[in-house]
Formats: structure tokens, sequence, C-alpha cells
């Protein structure tokens, strides 16, 4: 299963999650005694008064729900795959004229825009909206980004989300691209934006496959994530493609996704002085 499945599955659970009355109990056939054995043999959990959920129910949609609102932003995006740079706190909406609910969670109050999955969870268009509030810049891009590429949005959705941000937020829709199969991959399109020059995206090269950048025509920068490039096995194949791009007159740069996502600077450092050392000699030898 791809990671756009596995996206597809996560979703679908998600959905499929319910949070009952104990009137809508009732018409399932409970009663006082039913409903304690339930809840003694984990069957059900009482998030609060008059909620109650399957036991099978993820940690932060029963925390969200006991929290007195929906499950929201970061904290929902993550369950579904989505890149997320660090471990979010669960974030939980809820509505303008909510009375109590419980401390520790991070709460959002803007109206929903779209129909949420359910009693437990907002829709995933209101969770982007936030993801993009409640992130840097860059981290918020690489979100949208995973969310385009998980096909969990649409690119008019991604549209709809940015109209629906301040002003400010806005120009970030220009720097999004859905091409992006990681969130390192991202961050590192963002890192070299920021030098002067030519890069391609996901490139085909005959013999070597796809790989993630090939900037100026001659330099291949690759992001190595622990989930496809983890064993053996596949480091002797990269290292069966990387000597079958140098034959061609590739260079490749191979970063860690732990690298790109803590040390940007010292990342484009690096490729900045690869390119001041080879740039000249790849020229003469075109």
């Amino acid at each position: 299963m791809n990671d756009v499945e596995e996206s597809a599955e996560a979703l679908r659970r998600l959905r499929a999650q319910a949070v009952f009355s104990w009137a809508e109990l009732k018409e399932r056939g409970f009663d006082r005694r039913t409903l304690r054995a339930a809840l003694a043999a984990g069957v059900l959990v009482r998030a609060r008064r008059n909620r109650y959920l399957r036991s099978d129910a993820p940690a932060p949609v029963i925390a969200a729900v006991r929290s007195g609102g929906r499950l929201d932003c970061l904290a929902l995006l993550v369950l579904l795959g989505v890149f997320i740079k660090d471990t979010p706190r669960v974030h939980v909406r809820v509505s303008p004229n909510a009375g109590r609910f419980s401390p520790g969670a991070v709460v959002h109050w803007r109206r929903m825009t779209a129909h949420p999955l359910g009693r437990h969870a907002v829709a995933i268009r209101d969770a982007a909206i936030h993801a993009v509030l409640c992130q840097k810049p860059r981290e918020a891009i690489a979100t949208i980004d995973s969310l385009l590429h998980l096909r969990l949005l649409t690119e008019d959705e991604a549209d709809a989300v940015f109209r629906s941000l301040p002003a400010r937020l806005r120009i970030l829709r220009r720097m999004v691209d859905g091409s992006a199969e990681s969130g390192p991959e991202t961050l590192m399109r963002l890192i070299l934006r920021t030098l002067p020059v030519n890069v391609r995206t996901q490139v085909t090269i005959v013999g070597v496959g796809r790989v993630d950048f090939v900037v100026d025509g001659w330099l291949i920068i690759e992001c190595d994530g622990r989930r496809f490039h983890e064993g053996w096995d596949k480091q002797v194949q990269d290292r069966h493609r990387d000597v079958e791009a140098a034959a061609q007159g590739y260079v490749t740069l191979r970063f860690t996704a732990a690298d790109v996502l803590d040390d940007s600077g010292g990342i484009r450092v690096s490729i900045a002085r690869v390119l001041d050392a080879l740039a000249p000699r790849s020229r003469r030898a075109g």
C-alpha cells in the first residue's frame, strides 16, 4: 500500500468514527445496564457528559471530544499521514458560543467553512486553514504540499483554503507545489529557491530513475527519508543509481530528512559550496 492509499484508508477509518449521545445509544438498544457493561468491558468510552465513543477511536479524537469540540488542525492531519514537522498537541475546534471545555488542548474558535467529518472531527479543508495559521510559513507550505500529494485536497480546495486566510498568508499559495512526495522535499525546494539556480523537481533520468531535484542540469539532490531508504538493499540500489548518474555527468548530493528538517541553513551553505566549486567545471565540460 502506497502513501496515498494509506492516507485514504486512514480517512475512511476517521470518517467511520462516531460520537453517540445517550438518546442515540438507546435507539440502538442500550439501556443503563448494557451501557455500564459496555463501558466496563472497554467497548465504549465516555468522553464527557452525554458523549460516548467506541474504544478503538484514536486517542486524539477522544481527547478532542473530551475537550468539548472536534479534532482539528495539526492533530487531525497527522492522523491522516500528512506532513507535520513536530508532534502536535491536541487541537480542538469549539463553536463560537461554546461554554465549558477541558484545559490542555489548543482551542480554535473560528467558524467552520465546510461540513465536518462528524461530531468528532472538522473537515480537512478547515483543518488545513488552521494548519497554516498554526505553523511557520515553510512548514505550512510543506503541509499543504502533502495534502495535495496525498489527494486529500484538490487544487481548487487549496485555493479556497488560502482565500479563507489573512491577506498576509495568501502569498504562500504561489509556493505550494503538490509534486513533492514528502515534507523534506518541500523544505529542500524552498531552500533551493533562495539560490540563483534553475531547479527541476521529480525528474526521470534514463538508467537512473526518478530523482528529487536536478539543479542547473547537472546537480542531483536527493532527500533520503527513513521510510524509503532504510535497509542495506536500498542503500546498494542508491549507490548503483549514483554511479550511473556520475557516468552520465551528474553529481549527486544526498541529505537525510533529519538534516533538511533541522539544519536548512547548513544545507544551503553546503549546496552553495558545491555549486561554487563545480559549476565552472560543469560549464567548461558543456
